[in-house]
């Protein structure tokens, strides 16, 4: 019975220990987001896409002197005027008004990533922001140019609008407002993060461990959904099976493979993972990146390193002093 009373006690100790220590790491990021909110931040937004949809073309060498890098010289005036008069580019021009009548949405994402971005690498020098139109190319929703931010808005118009019919389902689940902040943050993140020199598996897979564990800092309001490009219930999937994923890596010895098939089994945007199994059309794509993830988090649990130091370990040494081992 003594026996059984010290355990008693001992768990209720080891209880309000980890309940200290929640605190603790709760009054720590409070403090860091008070710090961050506190960081003055002024985004300059220009609405190209506005102004060229109400010009004529009496106005098109104002717009040419404001915007020169819109109107590369080898195209005559012919293509500006044409695509001013196009149909199919007012509907364009009409459903970004309305999705975007204002700047509120832009500011509302922008602002606070800005701010983190800033807290973490005080070098950071917040961009002018230009938002266009771009015939829906939604491999280059938001591109980072020198001091500019390029935003092609018509790529955020919601996944089941009707420009986007056609467009495969697990590209067009990502073409939504709530995805600007994370699209953002990926441009920025690769400014950040060296290629990997290496072509194995574990260098891509940490790789994009280090720019989805920014978005984790920079991006602390978004859903890991958001910040990952999945569905919730993706990000559910992925969780449950973090374990059985890992040990498949394992096991295939895929770690250190340079086959360059991996990348489009694990890495790449794709409709599904392809373990070659029953459960394959139950994944989401990408699954090498959600273990990168998990590793990076793991290794910055466990060592005691800054994220821009982050930026500059090597996967082998982030995986070596992660510790990382999924819960069954």
């Amino acid at each position: 019975m003594a026996l059984r009373i010290a355990n008693d006690s001992n768990m209720r100790m080891f209880g309000v220990l980890i309940l200290v220590l929640l605190l603790v790491s709760c009054t720590s990021k409070n403090r860091i987001e008070k710090e961050i909110a506190a960081i003055p931040m002024d985004v300059e937004i220009l609405r190209f896409d506005k102004e060229f949809a109400r010009a004529t073309i009496t106005d098109l060498p104002a717009l040419k002197q404001k915007f020169p890098v819109f109107f590369p010289e080898q195209f005559h005036d012919s293509i500006w005027e044409g695509r001013m008069k196009d149909s199919l580019q007012r509907q364009l021009f009409d459903a970004v008004e309305k999705a975007f009548p204002d700047n509120s949405e832009l500011e509302d994402q922008l602002v606070p990533l800005f701010q983190h971005v800033e807290y973490y690498f005080p070098e950071f020098e917040p961009p002018t922001v230009v938002t266009v139109t771009s015939d829906v190319d939604y491999q280059n929703k938001a591109i980072v140019a020198d001091t500019l931010l390029v935003l092609g808005l018509d790529t955020y118009l919601g996944e089941e609008h009707e420009f986007y019919q056609g467009i495969k389902q697990y590209v067009s689940k990502n073409l939504k407002p709530s995805q600007i902040g994370p699209d953002v943050a990926t441009s920025y993140a690769r400014q950040l993060i060296s290629r990997p020199r290496n072509r194995d598996l574990l260098s891509q897979m940490v790789y994009f461990g280090k720019e989805l564990y920014l978005k984790d800092v920079w991006l602390p309001e978004t859903s890991e959904a958001d910040r990952m490009g999945y569905t919730e219930e993706e990000m559910q999937w992925a969780f449950d099976n973090e374990s059985d994923i890992w040990r498949y890596f394992i096991e295939n010895e895929l770690l250190y493979s340079t086959d360059a098939k991996l990348s489009g089994r694990f890495i790449n945007p794709a409709p599904f993972s392809k373990f070659y199994l029953e459960i394959d059309n139950e994944s989401p794509g990408m699954i090498g990146r959600f273990i990168g993830w998990q590793i990076v988090r793991a290794y910055m649990a466990n060592n005691d390193v800054t994220v821009p130091q982050l930026m500059i370990k090597t996967p082998e040494e982030i995986f070596k002093n992660s510790k990382y081992k999924p819960a069954r």
